[in-house]
């Protein structure tokens, strides 16, 4: 014999009821069934809902039971086809909804809603369901289960419906075992019951079993008659690893045992009602958990021995709106029965504790409840240790809301150890702080609180943490589409599929922004059609754009700054606070204020995440990297000489060959070398920048103001505005042009040059011969001459191309895929 229990989402719909139909007529053909249903999908908040507008007064109430009645009208129409029965269903239905109609009425009429008329009100979503599945199942004999299982009054009280109550109802076991086994001595192939409802054995009166409590009818019944199996058949394929709508990487677990599926359930994993496992669990009756509409998967089996395969946890849960109290005063040190005083006052108010902590110096107790139970269990706590407040002895409790609640729970854990340490390490890494934990002696749980606002992110990071995810994710928020961030999303755009097929790596690009517009997208853009989204987007500040991501909290997030501006610049530490990494080919921040930089990179430090600035220095090519390698690894940066303009070397390289000056800066310019600005280029401050940069990184402290400067450009030239710029700059092509043909004859060549030696820079413009090694470094190209204490007597050259969006972006595609492997 086998009990199937079906939920509300298995009767929800006209597809999901014929579906039960089918899996219980197969059943039925090995063996005999007892069968039990919720309430129609929904229906009982619809019931509980109704009830509270019915006791406003008012005639509110009646437009909600008429949806009610239409519910059920609707689905035996659908699926009920013989017209006798239909007709026959329908006078039985009809019946029970006046019967509803009457009591809502009464309830408008007084005002008041008691627990014994609610529930009763929430007994007609069970009954109702199970007489529609009883006509629909051929051969299935209905039973009114308010006839065998039987509830007595239990000291504590509780909340139902949104109404506390003073005391509450537990199973009668033992005569609710005897009548189950006298109902069903006889027991027929299918045999219909509806769950969660029950009656008092002492005044006979409607109660039920609690939310969820179907299940709770079903295990009944199974222990009492030793059923072969308990089938739970719901709407996911068993229980899994986490919630796959936060974490679509979540897959079904094959095997739980009794506990860790207890736990599981006691920490948010709605797949079954807690109390639903102990009565099968003593009497060793396997559960299944099963798919009504993928009735083919094997679902997930619980039962006492189960195979072990080696994971140190099984799966993972999680209660949103919780709140943690936290109870201390140096008067509860070795005080015996302060905690005795805080949970009998806490159960007799009706409020569960699902977690408690408590300090080892025995001067804290931190407990953790629903945040709809959080004021009540404040001010109770306070009431009670009044006269302890006033003397000082303990503190008014303190109260943490907006939290999470996540548990991870797994029998193998005591058997491995590491598990919370790679816990723990995992949430740092993330930035993600833990409020408070608990972990039993038994070693099946841990659980954590943590910010709301970092749920999906924690669970997320733990998932891959332990479960291995088959690829690794980075999401990617890209601001600047010009040059260069155009380059970088062509260059991801193409390369997305082949690194994910090589490096198993997802290059998820959310979010999109210029200095007017942004798009977000969650499940990442199609970069095929960013530019024409991002011209109809709404107008978006970079400020709002970076404070969206903020918010979203993204795991492995990562912020590229493509542009030029101060203004994103400023919101670097923000992002790196939350834990989001910077890329930046933007040089304000490296080259800016000393000390807002050394704060920056300790930032990022702190909070677990990466700030990379590769491509603010000769675009493509690994300088950066190069040098803190060297320094990294203990040696000394002595000397940097280096052409850092690419614009420059172009436009000195094409003057040599007898090009007007003004068109050589020009042509810089619409070959994308230069700067928007021309004129940033050729001031020099570009190149003040990059040896300020390359300096620092060497371990140097130097400013932009500490750098001698040495320039060929009056400074006359830079009043105005750009168009004034380009008016002016032929006054200086016959200067240039004799200067470069004099050059030519003594086989030489001018070089804009920056040079750091020994803390000291500058940066200005050189005549070099042949035995220099920046003479022949030719177009946009870049030359960096390296000298350490182990590179003295010949130093390090990097070289190559400088200059160009190409190569910039493929710069910060590097530094992007690095993150990767950090």
């Amino acid at each position: 014999m086998k009990v199937l229990k079906f939920g509300g989402t298995s009767v929800g719909s006209v597809e999901s009821i014929l579906s039960l139909k089918k899996i219980v007529e197969k059943s039925a053909e090995e063996c005999p069934v007892i069968v039990v249903v919720s309430a129609l999908g929904g229906v009982t908040d619809k019931l509980i809902a109704t009830a509270r507008l019915a006791s406003k007064g008012g005639d509110a109430w009646r437009t909600e039971f008429e949806s009610i009645y239409k519910r059920h009208k609707d689905m035996i129409e659908a699926v009920i086809s013989d017209a006798e029965k239909s007709e026959a269903l329908l006078k039985e239905i009809d019946t029970l909804l006046e019967q509803l109609r009457s009591i809502y009425f009464g309830v408008s009429l007084v005002r008041d809603l008691g627990r014994k008329t609610l529930d009763v009100i929430v007994s007609y979503g069970e009954r109702m369901s199970s007489k529609i599945v009883a006509t629909l199942v051929e051969g299935a004999v209905w039973y009114d289960s308010r006839k065998f299982i039987k509830t007595e009054r239990k000291a504590g009280g509780f909340s139902a419906g949104g109404y506390h109550f003073a005391v509450k109802q537990g199973l009668a076991a033992d005569y609710t075992y005897s009548l189950v086994k006298e109902t069903f001595k006889n027991l027929p192939r299918i045999a219909l019951v509806p769950g969660f409802i029950s009656r008092d054995k002492d005044t006979d009166e409607v109660t039920n079993l609690g939310r969820g409590g179907s299940d709770y009818t079903a295990a009944i019944i199974a222990a009492a008659l030793d059923a072969e199996v308990l089938e739970i058949w719901t709407d996911v394929d068993g229980f899994m690893t986490a919630d796959p709508r936060v974490i679509p990487g979540a897959f079904r677990i094959d095997e739980l045992s009794y506990i860790e599926a207890m736990e599981l359930c006691n920490f948010g994993a709605k797949v079954i009602y807690p109390p639903t496992i102990y009565p099968v669990c003593v009497k060793n009756i396997p559960i299944k958990v099963k798919n009504t509409f993928n009735p083919e998967c094997v679902g997930t089996i619980i039962k006492e021995k189960i195979t072990n395969d080696g994971r140190p946890i099984k799966g993972m849960s999680s209660i949103k709106g919780t709140a943690i109290i936290t109870v201390t005063g140096l008067s509860m040190v070795g005080v015996v029965g302060v905690n005795q005083r805080i949970f009998s006052l806490l159960a007799d108010n009706g409020i569960s504790v699902y977690m408690v902590s408590q300090a080892s110096s025995e001067n804290s107790t931190s407990i953790g409840v629903r945040e709809e139970d959080v004021d009540e269990a404040e001010a109770v706590l306070n009431k009670e240790f009044a006269k302890e407040i006033e003397t000082g002895a303990m503190f008014p409790m303190r109260v943490i809301k907006g939290l999470s609640t996540i548990a991870i729970v797994g029998e193998n854990m005591r058997h491995k150890s590491g598990t919370a340490g790679k816990l723990f390490s995992a949430l740092g890494k993330s930035n993600i702080s833990v409020i408070a934990c608990a972990q039993g002696a038994s070693e099946t749980n841990i659980s954590f609180t943590i910010d709301a606002e970092d749920l999906g992110k924690a669970l997320n990071t733990i998932h891959d943490s332990f479960f291995g995810a088959e690829y690794k994710e980075l999401n990617l928020f890209v601001c600047g589409v010009g040059t260069v961030g155009g380059a970088l999303l062509d260059q991801i755009r193409l390369q997305q599929n082949n690194i994910f097929e090589t490096k198993r790596l997802r290059l998820n690009v959310i979010g999109v922004a210029n200095s007017r517009k942004a798009i977000v997208d969650r499940a990442g853009l199609d970069l095929s059609d960013y530019i024409e989204k991002l011209s109809s987007a709404e107008d978006c500040r970079c400020a709002e754009y970076v404070e969206s991501i903020i918010k979203m909290k993204p795991q492995n997030g990562v912020f590229v700054d493509c542009t030029a501006s101060e203004e994103v610049a400023r919101l670097y530490k923000e992002l790196l606070k939350c834990g989001v990494s910077v890329v930046a080919a933007n040089k304000i921040a490296a080259s800016g204020d000393y000390e807002a930089l050394m704060e920056l990179r300790k930032t990022a430090l702190d909070h677990g995440a990466k700030f990379l600035f590769e491509t603010n220095v000769a675009a493509g090519l690994p300088v950066i990297n190069t040098i803190e390698s060297l320094v990294n690894s203990g040696d000394k940066v002595l000397k940097i000489e280096a052409v850092l303009s690419g614009t420059l070397n172009y436009i000195f390289d094409t003057l040599a060959g007898g090009t007007r000056f003004s068109e050589c800066v020009r042509q810089a310019k619409e070959q994308g070398y230069s700067e928007p600005d021309p004129r940033i280029d050729l001031s020099g401050k570009d190149v003040i920048r990059k040896i300020v940069i390359l300096s620092r990184v060497a371990g140097y402290k130097i400013s932009q103001s500490d750098v001698e400067k040495n320039l060929f450009i009056p400074a006359e030239f830079f009043d105005g505005d750009v168009d004034e710029f380009w008016k002016k700059l032929p006054r200086l092509d016959d200067e240039f042009g004799s200067g470069a043909k004099r050059m030519n004859e003594e086989g030489k060549r001018w070089k804009f040059v920056a040079k750091m030696e020994n803390g000291r820079a500058s940066v200005g413009l050189q005549s070099v011969d042949r035995s220099d090694p920046f003479y022949n470094l030719t177009g946009s190209n870049n030359m960096v001459a390296i000298t350490t204490e182990r590179y003295k007597e010949s130093p390090m050259l990097i070289q190559g191309y400088g200059a160009g969006a190409a190569v910039t972006a493929a710069g910060v595609f590097g530094d992007i895929l690095s993150l990767a492997c950090l």
